[in-house]
């Protein structure tokens, strides 16, 4: 999976401006996935030269400026499947916390807690966010969500809204985890 999956994922609910596209990003897919305005603006443009993107000039502002708004081409929609039947290519492990935990005896026990509660302070954010998510998901009120809804039969909604909230529930199994393995370690320094 790269960025321009997710990117091709969010254009799949309807077009967007790479404004648009840039904000949505960080109130849906980028809680699974990253990438930064400094990314996403010029993967827009690669992937419209590409011809996955079909780029329309819409008004912006009050002096007949334009700016460009993305949709999906139907080879934009045929990567996306291809996207989507691919296995996922699980990429080497790179765990900062982790790294850092095996090594804490290079510091403090007190340096060792502040690293764990802050490790707890991350995920317990992720969850709480997840879980708004999910119910912003089983109302059909997140704008994204509602976007796809409009474009998709009725009967595919109950399909839709099932497997997004898949997802963050296992955003938030992981968060649990992760919290859940801090707290252990916080135990284990109190022994030490």
């Amino acid at each position: 999976m790269t960025l321009r999956s997710a990117l091709l994922a969010l254009l799949s609910s309807g077009p967007l401006t790479g404004y648009d596209a840039s904000q949505r990003f960080g109130a849906s897919v980028g809680f699974v996935w990253s990438g930064s305005d400094s990314q996403i603006y010029p993967e827009l443009r690669k992937m419209e030269a590409e011809e996955l993107l079909v780029g329309s000039d819409v008004p912006w502002g009050s002096k007949g400026a334009t700016k460009t708004e993305y949709a999906l081409s139907e080879k934009g929609w045929e990567a996306l499947r291809k996207a989507w039947y691919e296995p996922v290519t699980y990429g080497p492990t790179r765990d900062p916390a982790r790294l850092k935990a095996a090594y804490f005896e290079v510091g403090t026990n007190g340096d060792a807690r502040r690293h764990l509660r802050a490790h707890i302070a991350h995920f317990e954010q992720q969850k709480i966010q997840s879980e708004s998510m999910i119910d912003e998901l089983k109302a059909k009120t997140h704008p994204t969500l509602a976007r796809r809804l409009e474009r998709s039969p009725k009967k595919e909604h109950e399909r839709i809204v099932a497997f997004k909230v898949l997802a963050y529930e296992g955003q938030i199994a992981r968060a649990q985890a992760e919290i859940e393995w801090a707290e252990k370690g916080l135990k284990l320094l109190d022994t030490l």
